[in-house]
């Protein structure tokens, strides 16, 4: 089985991206990019191996754990709510 994880520079230029300061390492907002940066990498290696149903089944999961976290940070915080989705490329 093929591990679907990150490098260091690709979570830390990920974290980057949408920190609020330099030691934010677990904001809702740094867990939509990196699980957002996860579920590409996924659905790539999902179009090239259409029958691996656990990987299927943890993009799933990363997905609904996307959402909440992005429900979470749309209750709270709307204007880095709208930040995030800017800079991902997400809409509603």
């Amino acid at each position: 089985m093929v591990a679907h994880m990150l490098t260091k520079t690709q979570k830390t230029r990920t974290m980057k991206a949408v920190q609020k300061h330099q030691t934010d390492t677990g904001s809702a907002a740094v867990q939509v990019a990196l699980l957002t940066k996860q579920i590409t990498e996924l659905t790539v290696h999902l179009k090239k191996h259409a029958k691996d149903k656990h990987s299927r089944r943890g993009l799933l999961q990363m997905v609904a754990d996307r959402r909440s976290h992005l429900k979470y940070l749309e209750k709270t915080d709307k204007k880095e709510y709208g930040k995030v989705i800017k800079s991902l490329g997400l809409k509603k």
